[in-house]
């Protein structure tokens, strides 16, 4: 990493968060970052053992979903990661597990003397783990979801947020609004909220955080995104979908997981053409950053500190 980017005061933390909307390269800055790190701890200059990245990212723990969640594997190199690939690809992996493996990962690092950095683009998984929101575990209401499915996405949308400013709980991820399954489980999940009792022991994440945002130029993440998207499509991303279809996964279990997995699923049962497919993919991605980007402002007025850098 170059020295004059790298700030030796961003050490002072108990974690580093790296985030930023897609196609921002925050991978490729979180791994510059740890291998900063790690050359400062082998000159002994700072005490740690070692540097590891730890991913908020909602769909990267599942495994065979690679080229549509962009993990982009090789770019660790030497580094190593974790909370990639820890849930099988068809499962419905949620807010209260990943607080629950983040809590494990971290604690681990932390005894082992390893500084961690939490790099990823899923802004509530970030602020869930960093903020220690009280999360309880629901099981799924086969009644209530057949009664919401009647009703529109913005009549959805609509009842969650009147929920939430009911509770007084943390701002439902925005991002995810592109299914309707997505925006009925937190409805479940607030629903439950005054039925479940207060879990016995309380969250332990970290307790001073440093946040880093990228913050590309729109211009500049637009065509990041067309780019990546046309890379992805000619190394293998619609045969990636096709493999998880054949290997049994309900097509509607994929588009739950929105995007890539929603238009390709879309398109490999026939529902749409290529073309329609592509360029409306395109735009919900394009769509999806400027989520991105409203989230990390809001985390701001929610009191955050972000340090930005301009990519």
């Amino acid at each position: 990493m170059d020295d004059m980017l790298f700030k030796r005061e961003w050490l002072d933390c108990d974690m580093l968060v790296v985030m930023g909307p897609t196609a921002s390269g925050k991978t490729a800055f979180a791994v510059r970052l740890a291998r900063r790190i790690n050359s400062l701890c082998k000159t002994g200059e700072i005490s740690y053992s070692g540097c590891h990245i730890i991913s908020a990212d909602s769909r990267q723990v599942y495994s065979g979903m690679d080229i549509g969640t962009g993990k982009d594997i090789a770019e660790y190199g030497e580094i190593p990661y974790h909370l990639i690939d820890i849930a099988q690809a068809g499962e419905k992996y949620d807010l209260f597990r990943y607080q629950k493996d983040f809590q494990i990962v971290y604690k681990r690092l932390r005894d082992e003397n390893i500084f961690p950095i939490l790099c990823g683009g899923s802004g509530l998984y970030i602020e869930a783990v960093c903020k220690g929101y009280d999360l309880k575990e629901v099981a799924p209401d086969p009644q209530l979801r057949k009664e919401l499915e009647q009703k529109t996405m913005e009549e959805l949308v609509s009842i969650l947020a009147d929920l939430k400013a009911k509770h007084g709980t943390a701002p439902h991820n925005n991002t995810d609004f592109d299914t309707k399954k997505r925006v009925i489980r937190a409805i479940e999940i607030e629903l439950a909220y005054d039925k479940i009792p207060q879990q016995e022991e309380s969250f332990k994440g970290p307790e001073k955080v440093h946040y880093i945002a990228l913050n590309p130029d729109r211009e500049i993440r637009n065509q990041r995104i067309d780019r990546r998207l046309e890379e992805r499509l000619q190394s293998g991303m619609v045969e990636e979908v096709k493999a998880l279809l054949d290997k049994g996964i309900k097509p509607d279990d994929l588009i739950y997981y929105g995007l890539e997995y929603k238009f390709l699923t879309q398109y490999l049962t026939g529902e749409i053409p290529y073309d329609y497919m592509k360029e409306h993919l395109a735009i919900a991605i394009h769509q999806f950053a400027k989520r991105q980007m409203t989230w990390l402002r809001g985390m701001e007025r929610r009191g955050i500190k972000i340090e930005w850098i301009k990519v």
